[in-house]
């Protein structure tokens, strides 16, 4: 194990040194593996000689944009969640000096459990199991938007302005920070957003990235933990299903298509419900009206779209970042295309 190479991102000696003094139970030689398909915070599995094992999470290499990538953000988070009985990952130790690693970071449990992110580890779960798995994703979705923010110590994150009005900013100015080209979808797009705002009538917490492989599942289907807090939020109830259906659409595309987000088509395996479904459900379980979800997978989309381009501008400027994360351009335009047409369809038909 000590003859390991440390990847990059990780200064094993003193990322050791701070470590063993912090938690004493773990025995060095430390071995560190980069782990996730996030193109975004760096995760990494932490091992050691004993057998223990848990997880790191830092900011991405070289340049990063303002406010983006808040470690002790999302320490803060999962540290209220987990005191709510929230399924959140325990968090172990939070690092706010860069000279120990080169940036802020910190360790949380490891949660055993599988996450879907094949087509393989998905038919490890019976199609029974995959079914559970949608609902399961439901049930914790509603669990989540039902937590006490003052009681979680959160509280400070609700806003007076809606969601939508933030985000929409927000992400408008991330795009203009990030973009590689021009895109006048993005922009045409961002002006019907802003257009056709719905009002926001409740206001619960959000996780800003809900989706099928930021969770962890039992072999009977049952969500273990929730991960990836960086974007989290508050608002309106529907951006967390919108994120949700519209990564699942995504997670069911064909393989090889231009501008595919991800490798292969995982909810299309037989037992996963339809996006379509997954609202419906969601529907059903929550009482809540979903006239408002075309807007929200809109804003899923064009949100997404975003992202990706920021991912794609991080490796252009340092390709550690992310191994495919130079192949994920084409999908820009197809995901604004997406949210350019979802403003215009019945969410309980879209499809990708």
């Amino acid at each position: 194990m000590s003859g390991d190479p440390a990847p990059r991102g990780i200064d094993l000696p003193r990322l050791t040194q701070w470590l063993a003094a912090r938690l004493p139970e773990l025995e060095p030689p430390l071995r560190f593996t980069r782990v996730g398909e996030g193109q975004s915070n760096l995760t990494f599995r932490v091992d050691d000689a004993a057998g223990h094992t848990m997880v790191l999470r830092r900011p991405p290499l070289g340049e990063i944009l303002a406010s983006a990538h808040d470690m002790e953000r999302e320490h803060r988070v999962l540290c209220g969640l987990a005191s709510a009985g929230a399924r959140v990952p325990r968090t172990l130790a939070f690092c706010d000096n860069p000279a120990v690693t080169g940036a802020p970071f910190y360790v949380m449990e490891h949660v055993d459990g599988l996450i879907v992110t094949t087509v393989e580890t998905a038919e490890r779960l019976s199609r029974e199991a995959r079914a559970a798995a949608a609902r399961s994703l439901v049930q914790t979705l509603q669990e989540l938007q039902t937590v006490d923010l003052d009681a979680a110590g959160l509280g400070d994150f609700k806003r007076p302005e809606s969601l939508a009005s933030r985000q929409l900013r927000r992400w408008t100015r991330q795009w203009h920070a990030s973009k590689t080209e021009e895109r006048p979808v993005i922009e045409e797009t961002a002006e019907l957003l802003g257009e056709r705002m719905p009002e926001e009538r409740e206001s619960v917490l959000v996780h800003g990235d809900y989706r099928l492989d930021n969770a962890v599942l039992s072999e009977q289907g049952d969500v273990r933990a929730v991960l990836d807090w960086e974007l989290c939020t508050v608002g309106d109830p529907l951006a967390d299903v919108g994120l949700l259906v519209a990564y699942w659409n995504e997670l069911g595309a064909a393989a090889g298509q231009t501008g595919a987000l991800f490798r292969e088509p995982v909810t299309a395996v037989a037992g996963f419900p339809t996006g379509a479904e997954l609202a419906a459900a969601y529907a059903c379980a929550s009482g809540r009206d979903l006239a408002e979800l075309g807007y929200w997978i809109a804003f899923a989309y064009w949100k997404v779209a975003i992202i990706v381009e920021g991912v794609y501008r991080r490796w252009l400027n340092d390709p550690g970042n992310g191994s495919g994360a130079g192949e994920l351009q084409p999908a820009v335009p197809r995901l604004a295309g997406l949210a350019r047409a979802a403003l215009d369809i019945d969410p309980l038909t879209v499809t990708t």
